[in-house]
């Protein structure tokens, strides 16, 4: 047997926290339910199409919110639960336009959701 030195992680730290996944549930949690309303709002805009769909895919830095499964509609930090609307299928535009963690933020999200993103524009 030999003598073996445990191994060594880099643990992310965020805040003085360790990252864990558990970290991630109250803004994956709102992730779905904004996919909720979205998926709400499309079935009320069209009642005979059946090919909206929304959901959420877990990525490395941001939960992506797809549409379809071809295009992004939005992208949300894992950490600091901020909603932005996507640049490209790979990155988010700079600016924050929710966030799901204040619940200020989060309820004006929900009341002005668009399925086609609209509400994700700055004016």
């Amino acid at each position: 047997m030999t003598n073996q030195t445990p191994k060594q992680y880099n643990i992310k730290v965020h805040k003085g926290q360790p990252m864990t996944k558990t970290a991630f549930l109250p803004v994956a949690a709102r992730a779905e339910r904004l996919c909720e309303y979205l998926q709400k709002d499309y079935d009320r805009r069209y009642p005979s199409g059946n090919n909206g769909k929304f959901n959420v895919k877990n990525g490395r830095k941001y939960f992506k919110v797809i549409h379809n499964d071809n295009s992004v509609h939005a992208f949300i930090d894992k950490i600091s639960g901020d909603v932005y609307k996507p640049a490209s299928w790979r990155g988010p535009a700079p600016i924050v336009r929710y966030n799901l963690l204040d619940e200020s933020s989060f309820e004006q999200c929900l009341a002005s959701v668009d399925w086609a993103g609209g509400y994700l524009y700055v004016r």
